[in-house]
């Protein structure tokens, strides 16, 4: 066919031809396909220090909080999120005052979230217990796991660095997230309650669990030595509660103790995976935080020769998820 061309129209048709040879060699190779939009980046909102109250709607039921955030805290650099549940007929506000959590945040610079439970006696579902939430099965857990969702994405939480507190009905909510959400929760300090016998039996964290533990010897409302509730329901004891976390996470049995005027301090270490348990026992002390205010007179007055608060900051901040 070239034959029949002359060497003009050859040298036309010559670039042309690889020309289209180039193109449809990109388009082969999809050089020249429409580029892609990249994803949107999500930053974290900018909250102004202090408390704010803050709801998300979860399982049909509008659920509230206070989110406490630290004088200078970086969006620009994650940080530990510590979730601290009130007792059964208190509210967040009353966690913040009896624990004082908000002014270990302000010195240490970390988040604290304070949930609200839910019903009429503000109660927790801990598995057998308590109130209302125990009663009508509500999703505490999911609640839990929506709320962490939700402040992950406006602010700039350490995913490794999220922990759980609480007091008494609190407690045992904390409880049954170290059971259930051990993927997520890195470390609990629980004060003044345990779990129930049935739910301490069914629980199966998928790691060890570094676990802090407060108890008075005096507790009424959660005796250190355990008992059945009016409503029938088992609660273990203080000992037995501390020896399941230390078999789970494969702690000597024998603790190191320290005493001090009213304060037995057991340590239980090493453990495997880097974690530990601690108790400390408050001889004669209340159902109350130890360090902090009273819930009321009732009760009884918390000793102030320890500060939980300050103990279980210290805990948390060694035990990061492995």
């Amino acid at each position: 066919m070239y034959a029949c061309l002359s060497h003009r129209t050859l040298r036309t048709l010559i670039p042309v031809f690889c020309i289209s040879l180039i193109i449809l060699t990109m388009l082969a190779c999809g050089s020249l396909a429409t580029p892609q939009t990249p994803p949107p980046v999500i930053l974290p909102q900018i909250i102004e220090p202090g408390n704010t109250t803050r709801s998300l709607v979860f399982d049909g039921m509008e659920r509230t909080y206070i989110l406490h955030i630290p004088p200078g805290y970086d969006a620009s650099e994650p940080v530990p999120l510590v979730l601290a549940f009130h007792g059964i007929t208190l509210d967040a506000n009353e966690m913040i005052r009896i624990s004082g959590f908000n002014v270990q945040s302000d010195t240490s610079g970390f988040i604290v979230a304070y949930p609200n439970a839910s019903g009429e006696q503000k109660s927790w579902n801990g598995g057998h217990c308590c109130g209302e939430a125990a009663i009508n099965n509500v999703d505490d857990v999911g609640f839990v796991r929506a709320l962490i969702a939700e402040l992950s994405t406006v602010l700039a939480i350490d995913s490794k660095r999220i922990y759980a507190t609480g007091f008494s009905n609190g407690a045992i909510m904390v409880y049954r997230l170290a059971c259930e959400m051990s993927d997520q929760i890195a470390a609990i300090g629980p004060v003044s309650a345990t779990q129930a016998l049935e739910d301490m039996e069914n629980c199966r964290p998928a790691r060890p669990m570094p676990v802090i533990h407060f108890h008075g010897t005096d507790d009424d409302p959660n005796p250190y030595n355990g008992g059945v509730t009016p409503g029938g329901v088992q609660f273990i004891s203080v000992a037995e509660a501390i020896q399941f976390w230390v078999e789970f996470n494969g702690c000597p049995l024998e603790p190191q103790r320290n005493e001090s005027e009213s304060i037995i301090h057991d340590l239980y270490v090493p453990c495997q995976d880097g974690s530990s348990v601690e108790l400390f026992t408050i001889m004669k002390g209340k159902h109350a935080w130890p360090g902090g205010e009273a819930v009321n007179l009732r009760m009884g007055e918390p000793t102030m020769e320890i500060s939980a608060t300050a103990l279980i900051w210290e805990f948390f901040l060694a035990h990061p998820m492995p």
